[in-house]
């Protein structure tokens, strides 16, 4: 597949990133948010250097990240249990049904 070049704007500093075509408008509204999030954080003032300010935005994009990735696996065990206990509710069903028709 082909790989375009986008420029994207972060703190004012402009980089070159290369990306599918299909995937160029998620990678800038990517670059919108990472340039949100860098900005705030070194508004707050707590934070000093370019630096710290990445890997302060890099961390934080991480926990939500893994925040997000605990809870689907959560939703994925919960919908297993639920699908073995209607699988069990079903086979008792049709038990009872077959039971009841003889």
């Amino acid at each position: 597949m082909s790989q375009d070049t986008v420029n994207i704007r972060i703190l004012d500093k402009e980089y070159q990133v290369s990306c599918p075509p299909d995937e160029r408008n998620a990678l800038l509204q990517a670059a919108r948010s990472l340039d949100e999030r860098v900005r705030t954080i070194r508004n707050s003032g707590g934070v000093i250097g370019l630096e710290r300010i990445a890997i302060m935005a890099a961390l934080n994009l991480t926990y939500e990240l893994s925040k997000v990735e605990n809870q689907t696996a959560s939703d994925s065990i919960s919908q297993q249990v639920i699908e073995k206990l209607d699988n069990k509710v079903s086979a008792a069903l049709q038990s009872f049904e077959q039971s009841a028709t003889f």
